[in-house]
């Protein structure tokens, strides 16, 4: 799946260093989520196992995900992400905001979404096929928000709008589901840097 939406007003404005790491985050985790990681993928997040300088959770979840990823190919996971997201009819898990909200796909939360990503001068990309509120989708558009340096009440606006409330289940359920291997370590850090955005966010209302 590619970007789900294009940008019609560009911003120049260079993001801050603390805003380099989160959007980082968010690429990281849209590049495990839209699609089974190649091998360059995987040596970026491999990274991850050697810059950890302290022991709190997400620093640990971190590691994990770097050691990981280290441990894991690009044929090993194709199959793993099929069967948790695409299997035969549908896999074990439907990352979609709309059938998180209300247990269909689809829905009104999606068409608030989108009425909110038009509002902010977003486009839907025609070459992607995925609805805008996969959570790989999700986690593009809060990379763009902040590689935008759109301001803190906006990315908070929208996170909380169309994120916080349905995206931490995703992250437990992923780290319970029964074909997780290598995205167990990803629902982990997930969940870690879903709770570190939630506070983070909450502190420029």
């Amino acid at each position: 799946m590619s970007n789900p939406v294009n940008n019609s007003a560009n911003r120049n404005t260079e993001p801050s260093a603390e805003d380099q790491y989160r959007a980082g985050a968010y690429s990281m985790l849209a590049a495990l989520l839209r699609q089974p990681p190649e091998q360059k993928v995987l040596n970026t997040v491999t990274g991850l196992a050697d810059v950890v300088e302290d022991k709190d959770d997400f620093a640990v979840t971190m590691s994990m995900l770097g050691l990981a990823a280290r441990a894991a190919t690009p044929a090993e996971l194709d199959d793993e992400f099929h069967a948790l997201f695409i299997g035969l009819g549908r896999g074990e898990l439907v990352p979609y905001g709309s059938w998180y909200l209300t247990g269909f796909l689809m829905e009104k939360p999606l068409s608030v979404l989108r009425d909110d990503l038009a509002s902010m001068g977003y486009v839907r990309n025609d070459t992607t096929s995925e609805p805008e509120d996969h959570v790989a989708a999700l986690c593009e558009v809060m990379l763009l928000l902040i590689s935008e340096s759109r301001s803190l009440d906006e990315q908070a606006e929208f996170f909380d709008a169309h994120i916080s409330s349905w995206m931490g289940r995703f992250f437990v359920d992923l780290s319970e589901a029964r074909s997780a291997m290598f995205y167990r370590a990803v629902a982990r850090f997930g969940k870690a840097f879903f709770d570190f955005e939630k506070e983070y966010l909450a502190m420029s209302v």
